[in-house]
């Protein structure tokens, strides 16, 4: 006869989450750099952040109006292409030399996961660039001249504008990172399902409000201080970035 009591099922609400502290994002950063340092395949992954600032440089010239909605991209595409850097960083974890095709097939095995989680924040994108671009419209009755955008956005009478579209993009940009902070190392490390990711990621967040919102905000100074010298910094800023993600989720869930 078996006295054992019955285990309750596993699920994404009695998973067992750390709790952080504020130096924690330092030091994920140290192991971020730390990884970077020990491969050159962090460098084709910089390359093409680099590509994708200029990109963005590009259309700013052409279409000023959609530099701010495209932007957004950033925050959605930055995760999924950092899925081959999470690859490389666990490579590194388990002792094994890590290479750029297998970082770049790291999503074979989860692709149907991953597949799901990119349409959930591809609506968040397309709600997002809809929002950018109304607060744009209404705020403008004719495009601003593309040479002196920043001049024009910034001036005293546009204030009204810059409010409304930080107040929106800050909500939209809360929620993309609150949902993914996690979510993409742990379907890759743990091939689970998207929702189960994500609300973990939110459990994550939730738990460690403090940490988690000083993490999110020394991300977006270190990309916009990469942004700044014609976007060479994401070639570096970009990849640790993305490792010291994965030392994230290797602390905030702890191993099995």
């Amino acid at each position: 006869m078996n006295d054992e009591e019955p285990q309750p099922p596993s699920s994404v609400f009695n998973l067992q989450l750390a709790e952080l502290n504020a130096g924690d994002p330092l030091r994920w950063l140290r192991l971020g750099w730390a990884d970077f340092v020990r491969t050159p395949v962090g460098l084709f992954y910089g390359m093409c952040f680099f590509l994708m600032g200029h990109a963005l440089l590009l259309v700013f010239r052409t279409a000023p109006a959609y530099v701010l909605a495209l932007s957004a991209g950033f925050l959605l595409l930055g995760p999924f292409l950092c899925l081959g850097l999470y690859h490389v960083s666990r490579a590194l974890e388990e002792g094994h030399p890590p290479s750029l095709p297998d970082s770049l097939l790291a999503w074979e095995q989860t692709k149907g996961s991953i597949a799901i989680f990119a349409g959930v924040l591809l609506i968040l994108e397309m709600l997002w660039g809809r929002a950018s671009l109304v607060v744009f419209a209404v705020s403008f009755s004719t495009v601003p001249d593309a040479h002196n955008l920043p001049g024009q956005l910034l001036a005293r009478e546009n204030l009204e504008f810059l409010i409304t579209y930080t107040l929106v993009g800050g909500v939209f940009a809360g929620l993309i990172f609150v949902t993914s902070a996690i979510s993409i190392p742990m379907i890759l490390d743990r091939q689970t399902d998207a929702i189960s990711a994500s609300l973990t990621s939110i459990r994550a967040c939730l738990q460690n409000p403090g940490v988690m919102a000083w993490w999110g905000a020394l991300i977006t100074l270190l990309v916009v201080l990469a942004m700044l010298p014609w976007f060479l910094g994401l070639i570096v800023v970009g990849p640790v970035v993305g490792h010291a993600t994965w030392h994230a989720y290797r602390q905030a869930v702890p191993a099995r």
